[in-house]
């Protein structure tokens, strides 16, 4: 059985996530190039690699930002590589972004309202004459909003606008809008950027107990302590190639991740 091939000690067999010959060019150069992984439900699976190694455009594939230019992505049994990124949010797959993307003159309340809008059923029309259902939505989703700023720490800042959090608290709140959506699978592209040991291993905590929870989490991060700690298996990336792939006790001791991310001693 190889490292792709095999599960996480939760015991599941069948993975939430199956990546296969996943390609992408632009133009000439080949930024993603053949790979293939698995992500088993519950898992927190980690991408690392060097900077222009292929990893944000993995997770733009994934989340339905990029096309691949051939390959195959299946979640829950089901292809999404050609989907666009609305529909592939609506299937439970959700993403934080390595650059901050909050609307920073709205309250921080109000930037995971928007996330959960994915999920709520008002029509247009409910929506425009703001019926019954749709302030009973509202009223609901807000109610979730203030919980999700809880379980990040972020509550007393609900009325805020965004733009007055310091750097690491809009990290925080960029994972709780992710959260509002409900997903099975989130994908995290470098959530510790930025952040002191303090805020990064808090931020480690947070992770470990949505994996323990059941929410599967792909990490993309350069923090190498975080990820060994947070990841049940790690995936390397080297110049658009799949390298190595393993628990994090494999990926330290693998000569060609040495060689090519860690830094070799000669």
């Amino acid at each position: 059985m190889s490292a792709m091939d095999k599960p996480p000690a939760n015991g599941s067999q069948q993975p939430i996530l199956k990546v296969r010959n996943l390609t992408r060019a632009f133009g000439g150069l080949v930024a993603v190039n053949d790979v293939s992984f698995d992500v088993y439900p519950g898992e927190a699976y980690g991408l690392i690699g060097p900077n222009g190694a292929g990893k944000t455009t993995v997770v733009n594939m994934l989340s339905g930002l990029l096309a691949p230019s051939s390959g195959t992505i299946v979640y829950k049994g089901r292809r999404i590589e050609r989907l666009p990124a609305h529909r592939i949010a609506a299937l439970g797959i959700a993403r934080t972004y390595q650059n901050i993307r909050l609307f920073g003159a709205m309250s921080v309340l109000h930037n995971v309202v928007v996330g959960e809008h994915v999920r709520l059923r008002g029509s247009l029309g409910e929506r425009l004459f703001f019926s019954p259902r749709v302030r009973r939505e509202e009223a609901a989703a807000r109610h979730r909003a203030l919980s999700l700023l809880a379980g990040v720490g972020l509550e007393s800042a609900a009325a805020q606008p965004a733009s007055s959090l310091a750097y690491g608290n809009q990290r925080r709140l960029e994972l709780a809008r992710a959260l509002a959506s409900e997903p099975q699978l989130l994908l995290v592209d470098e959530p510790a950027a930025g952040m002191n040991a303090a805020e990064s291993e808090a931020l480690r905590v947070r992770l470990r107990r949505f994996a323990y929870s059941g929410l599967t989490l792909l990490v993309i991060e350069h923090n190498m302590p975080l990820v060994m700690s947070l990841c049940d298996r790690i995936g390397v990336l080297n110049f658009g190639n799949l390298i190595a792939q393993g628990t994090p006790a494999e990926i330290s001791r693998d000569p060609a991740v040495i060689e090519a991310y860690l830094g070799s001693e000669e």
